[in-house]
């Protein structure tokens, strides 16, 4: 930022603060599987088991076993039958309970809509029309009290906007005309004062309308990943088809032909079930959990990319340092005391509006005890305001000219008095430029008082995320229109890997072409028209709620509550995502070969007396251990809906002590359970009747 920056007369909205919390579970309430089981009922039929080739393989074995169970009924076929339509059932109550949280969400939305009349301008006037009658291009006007009726930009005019029926953030936010804070939703509540707003979308295609069908599943599409990872479970499903019927023939050579039955329920212990029942439910719980921070993603593909991300693009203003640079210290010169530099920075600063001279003033009643407000015969002082000409604010007061501003303003003004800056001056102004900070000069007539410094305060906890963030093999790169100078040294404080200096849009896009063109996935936020291009081509583009229209619909995720630095949390809840899919898959893959191997000894123990050896649960019999295989693998997806919603803890750390501890507890986890689940209930099915 420059000096000029630094001095203008206005003050954007208060950047929330950082979050610095992890990335941790989602919520989970056991209450959600029995409202959610009608859902699951409904989803039994086979027009929508088709779309899960895994699941509809159970579907249809569920559906064969059944018809052997009426045909020539036992206890063990109907039990085995019951057994695969809870597997079925279950699987479908996993999706049904991750759907369910988004049309609560939804219902919620749908509360806040309602057919708003606006006052549409004409020729010569207003007209009354129902909201759902507006075009894109129509203007409105909205007062105090009165519902927006539609999207859109203020293009005239400024207002204290209601927004907690979208954010959920119940402080009112500043709206104007003409700067990248111009945008508004419908379905907000104007507070103050009276605008004029641009209708940017048609009915039915809201904000409000989109934000409702992404978190109803409406809209949601399979991601790359996840329909590359179900050609690979459909073909796994092949496989053991294949080999299961291949032991029919080999079991009637042996003298131990094996049922339908058998067979069946053999097939679905062996395919994998699991993950297939849960990878729909984890693809919506992780749009979910962006949703529960206030993060609007467009569709699957963009968490998971989120995920996949090497470089973050972070604005330095807001994102890495509180919005507004602060005074910090002042350094008097020449005769000047601490005193005398405090007094005159003060006075020069009472009538400066701006965050910065606001932060002059508390400076120097925090450490001089001088007065905070203006005595009577300041006010009547008359105020000089700051110019882009002058690039100098002050006062003039009781036959004294005081003035502060940037160095060369100074300087300037300083000669026309006919006094000269001394030597002390240029030595500290450079070196607070090139500790990354902003350096004022406060000089009263022909005579420089001092120089006030202001700093960029980089938020805490900022070095330890991005130091997470480069374990986890993720480069920063700070964006900001400073010179490279004081870029550098904001740069080494936060602890970023890299920094682009005084940044223009198209160097933004030239970036992250360069990072793409490396095969490097990249994430930026924006809220500008201007940053509208880069937010297109990045790979994931967060754009702020309280920015333009244009950044909105450029980027492929929206941040409800307008706070840059949830970037870094989106971030976070992409690798969630892919690592919580990924432990899923390695338990279930693990937990397959395990009960192959818990099974078969069982099964053929009697033709071939060496495999009971085998056999180290000591099933009882092959129909038991069938059976409770069978239990097990229905119970497991159960006990598994609330990881899969609630997603595997994330910690940061580099892949490969990620795949150490998907190996080491899911992996070995997914062996080790189904022979101690197993062995559990055969002891309770030993007891029924036939086994």
């Amino acid at each position: 930022m420059t000096t000029t920056e630094t001095l203008r007369h206005t003050e954007p909205e208060a950047a929330p603060t950082a979050n610095t919390g992890r990335v941790g579970a989602g919520v989970f309430n056991p209450r959600q599987l029995l409202t959610s089981l009608p859902d699951a009922l409904r989803k039994l039929d086979p027009r929508h088991q088709a779309r899960n080739p895994v699941m509809f393989v159970v579907w249809v074995g569920s559906l064969l076993v059944t018809v052997f169970a009426v045909a020539e009924p036992s206890g063990f076929t109907i039990a085995v039958a019951i057994w695969l339509w809870f597997t079925v059932l279950f699987a479908n109550l996993a999706e049904a309970v991750a759907e369910g949280r988004g049309k609560a969400q939804a219902e919620s939305l749908r509360r806040t809509k309602r057919d708003t009349m606006a006052r549409r301008l004409v020729e010569g006037g207003e007209e009354l029309v129902s909201g759902a009658l507006l075009r894109v291009g129509d203007r409105v006007v909205v007062e105090a009290g009165e519902v927006i009726p539609g999207d859109g930009d203020i293009v005239e005019g400024i207002a204290t906007v209601d927004e907690s029926a979208i954010t959920g953030e119940s402080a009112p936010v500043i709206r104007e005309s003409g700067g990248d804070r111009s945008a508004v939703t419908g379905g907000t509540t104007v507070l103050s004062d009276r605008i004029v707003v641009q209708i940017a979308t048609k009915p039915g295609e809201s904000f409000v309308d989109r934000m409702i069908a992404l978190v109803e599943g409406a809209q949601r599409q399979k991601t790359p990943n996840e329909i590359a990872l179900t050609i690979l479970l459909s073909t796994l499903t092949i496989i053991f088809l294949l080999a299961v019927v291949a032991l029919q023939p080999m079991s009637t050579y042996s003298g131990s032909r094996q049922s339908v039955t058998v067979l069946t329920a053999l097939l679905v212990c062996l395919i994998p079930t699991t993950i297939g029942a849960l990878l729909s439910a984890i693809g919506i719980a992780g749009m979910d959990r962006l949703v529960q921070r206030n993060v609007l993603a467009t569709s699957g593909r963009a968490v998971e990319a989120a995920g996949d991300v090497s470089t973050l693009l972070l604005d330095k203003t807001g994102t890495i340092t509180f919005g507004n640079r602060r005074a910090t210290e002042l350094f008097p010169v020449g005769t000047a005391t601490a005193a005398d530099l405090a007094a005159a920075a003060r006075l020069s600063s009472l009538a400066d509006g701006t965050p910065e001279g606001r932060s002059i003033v508390e400076l120097c009643v925090a450490e001089h005890g001088l007065p905070a407000e203006p005595t009577q015969a300041e006010r009547a002082g008359e105020s000089v305001p700051f110019t882009a000409q002058t690039r100098m604010s002050g006062i003039d007061i009781g036959g004294r000219q005081i003035r502060k501003g940037a160095a060369s303003a100074v300087r300037a003004w300083v000669g026309e008095q006919g006094g000269v800056v001394p030597d002390e001056v240029h030595e500290i102004v450079d070196r607070i430029a090139a500790e990354g900070g902003t350096p004022l000069v406060v000089a009263e007539g022909p005579v420089v008082r001092g120089v006030v410094r202001l700093s960029d305060v980089v938020k805490p906890g900022m070095r330890e995320r991005f130091a997470e963030l480069r374990a986890m093999g993720i480069r920063t790169v700070m964006i900001t229109g400073d010179n490279a100078l004081t870029a550098k040294a904001i740069a080494g404080q936060a602890g970023v890997d890299d920094f682009l200096a005084e940044a223009k849009p198209e160097d933004k896009m030239a970036l992250i072409r360069k990072e793409q063109e490396g095969g490097r996935l990249v994430a930026m936020t924006g809220d500008g028209t201007n940053d509208a291009p880069a937010l297109a081509q990045a790979d994931v583009g967060v754009a702020m709620n309280s920015g333009t229209m244009a950044a909105k619909e450029a980027g492929n995720m929206v941040d409800l509550d307008s706070d840059p630095t949830k970037l870094i949390e989106v971030v976070e809840i992409g690798k969630q995502l892919l690592i919580t899919r990924g432990a899923l898959t390695t338990f279930s893959i693990a937990n397959d070969l395990a009960k192959y191997f818990a099974i078969l000894p069982a099964m053929f123990a009697a033709v071939y007396p060496q495999l009971d050896k085998l056999n180290i649960t000591h099933l009882h019999s092959p129909n038991s251990a069938i059976l409770s295989a069978v239990i097990f693998n229905a119970l497991v997806i159960v006990g598994l809906i609330p990881l899969a919603l609630r997603g595997v803890r994330y910690r940061p750390a580099g892949a490969q002590a990620l795949l150490r501890r998907n190996l080491l507890v899911y992996g070995l986890g997914g062996i080790v359970t189904p022979f101690a689940g197993i062995w559990l209930i055969d002891l309770l099915v030993r007891l029924l009747p036939g086994m």
